[in-house]
């Protein structure tokens, strides 16, 4: 196959993708702090799952809550967004190999 087909798969792979986002997304479970709450003998118990998103804006991390539904949508960007990296990466080795340098 030659590199301009190749560059043409990337140009659909990537055109194919809806959602991109950076970041990581935590499944965590809580304890309130209540001596009297089921959580705080039974780590079984815990308050949750939470999700949160962690991102880096601007050099500082930011953290967001997120539904059950807004982490599996997040997730696929997330995991778009690495693809994208990866296909980024491919683009510039065939681009490098057509113009022979």
């Amino acid at each position: 196959m030659s590199s301009h087909r190749r560059i043409e798969r990337i140009h659909e792979q990537i055109t194919a993708m809806k959602l991109i986002a950076q970041g990581t997304i935590s499944k965590r479970t809580k304890v309130c702090g209540r001596p009297n709450c089921r959580c705080a003998h039974d780590p079984k118990s815990r308050h949750g799952p939470y999700y949160e998103w962690t991102r880096c804006l601007k050099g500082r991390y930011v953290h967001s809550i997120l539904s059950k539904k807004q982490a599996m949508q997040l997730s696929v960007a997330i995991n778009n967004y690495r693809k994208l990296r990866t296909l980024l990466t491919r683009w510039s080795k065939e681009t490098t190999s057509i113009l022979k340098m």
